[in-house]
């Protein structure tokens, strides 16, 4: 089984345009979990796709970079950059002078 799963990850690298020799059934499933978690975004459901009696396993498919994340708290518009957050605090003089 292993073999033809490895012919078949060869000859679609090879149709993508991808060296062959840097493609393994392992990278198939890696790719594989992550599509699936950005479609369904579902960590328990591909757990049990994947086959894997703890979720903490699945997670290493799905790790996310920090850029990731720096770019979904943006687009979610609820965390401000603190050099906004400054500047603004600054334009409306909202410090207040120490009286002791």
């Amino acid at each position: 089984m292993y073999t033809i799963i490895q012919t078949l990850s060869k000859q679609l690298s090879v149709a993508a345009g991808i060296d062959p020799s840097k493609v393994f059934p392992h990278n198939m499933r890696h790719l594989f979990a992550r599509s699936f978690y950005n479609i369904k975004k579902d960590i328990a459901r591909l757990a049990d796709v994947l086959g894997h009696s703890s979720i903490e396993t699945t997670r290493i498919y799905v790790k996310t970079s920090g850029e990731e994340h720096r770019r979904l708290l943006d687009s979610m518009k609820m965390v401000v950059k603190s050099d906004y957050i400054i500047k603004k605090v600054v334009d409306r003089k909202c410090f207040a002078k120490s009286t002791t």
